[in-house]
């Protein structure tokens, strides 16, 4: 089931719901358990499955240039957040009249009206209000006041018992784990955007490849080489050799994601795709020779069919 998308509270109808509140960066395992968890007292109850989400993080209001790098664009976020089977997702835009809001304020507007919160679940580290100043407990007072539940859902451990976090993520990410990140979120991370004109160089190296605009705010794995699967608009998954770097072989110093699809050659300028990060091939590295280049990008095209089974 594919739940509907609302931005604001426009066209929702009022009704009895179980919310689940958060920013839900990467829509990881751990805030899938939340909205498990959400889902779960809808169907107790009889209630609206509802996610609420924010069309921005919060730090970009609160300290502008200290917000993370994004695990999802908005649009991807959504999207994935819908897949989780609940009725709708709202989207609420994160401004200063809601950054600004006392606990009891973000209370009244967020929950109540069309929502109607019966039941709200959050992670045990959610925080609310002007200055971060609500926790689970202050919702739960609340609550208590205003007729609906809340519950902190603990929050989810990996088998070494670290947390499953967004920060955590990215720290793989910078690491070029993308197995680890895969772990984390359940499945391979993914970047989005339009496939647009590069340098043309790999034409001529025997390898052209798809240069894919990736929205600046959008985490992407440490340089180096990658086995991934791009993600074509008319749903077809294929195997693809994709460079995260500067080109240094070539004096390069714009960081560029740049995918080799493996047995087709079609023209894929203009379409919007996605390709899905599955397990690192080796770092970046700076060839003397053009030679040694095309020589390792012959290995790796061979460790890439290897990794996919392509």
């Amino acid at each position: 089931m594919t739940g509907r998308i609302v931005e604001g509270f426009r066209d929702l109808e009022p009704a009895p719901s179980a919310v689940a509140i958060g920013f839900f960066d990467g829509v990881h395992r751990g805030h899938r358990a939340i909205i498990d968890r959400a889902r779960q007292r809808a169907e107790e109850r009889g209630l609206r499955s509802v996610v609420v989400t924010f069309d921005r993080h919060p730090m970009e209001v609160v300290a502008p240039g200290s917000q993370p790098r994004l695990l999802q664009t908005l649009g991807r976020r959504v999207r994935t957040l819908a897949e989780q089977g609940v009725d709708a997702v709202v989207v609420l835009p994160f401004d200063d009249d809601l950054r600004h809001l006392a606990p009891e304020g973000f209370v009244g507007w967020v929950l109540t009206g069309p929502l109607q919160a019966a039941a709200v679940v959050v992670g045990a580290n959610f925080r609310f209000g002007h200055k971060a100043a609500g926790d689970v407990a202050t919702l739960a007072g609340i609550g208590a006041r205003e007729g609906f539940s809340a519950e902190g859902v603990t929050l989810l451990t990996d088998a070494d018992g670290a947390v499953i976090s967004s920060t955590a993520v990215r720290t793989a990410l910078d690491e070029g784990d993308v197995a680890a990140a895969a772990r984390m979120l359940g499945r391979p991370h993914a970047v989005d955007g339009p496939v647009v004109r590069g340098d043309r160089r790999g034409s001529s190296l025997g390898y052209p490849t798809a240069n894919l605009q990736v929205d600046p705010r959008v985490a992407v794995p440490a340089p180096g080489v990658y086995a991934t699967q791009f993600c074509h608009p008319d749903g077809r998954v294929l195997p693809a050799a994709t460079s995260v770097g500067t080109n240094p072989t070539f004096g390069g110093h714009e960081l560029r994601v740049e995918a080799f699809l493996l047995d087709t050659d079609e023209d894929l300028y203009g379409l919007d795709v996605a390709l899905a990060f599955c397990e690192r091939v080796r770092g970046q590295v700076t060839f003397d020779r053009v030679e040694d280049l095309i020589a390792q990008m012959d290995d790796d095209v061979v460790a890439v069919r290897r990794i996919l089974g392509a």
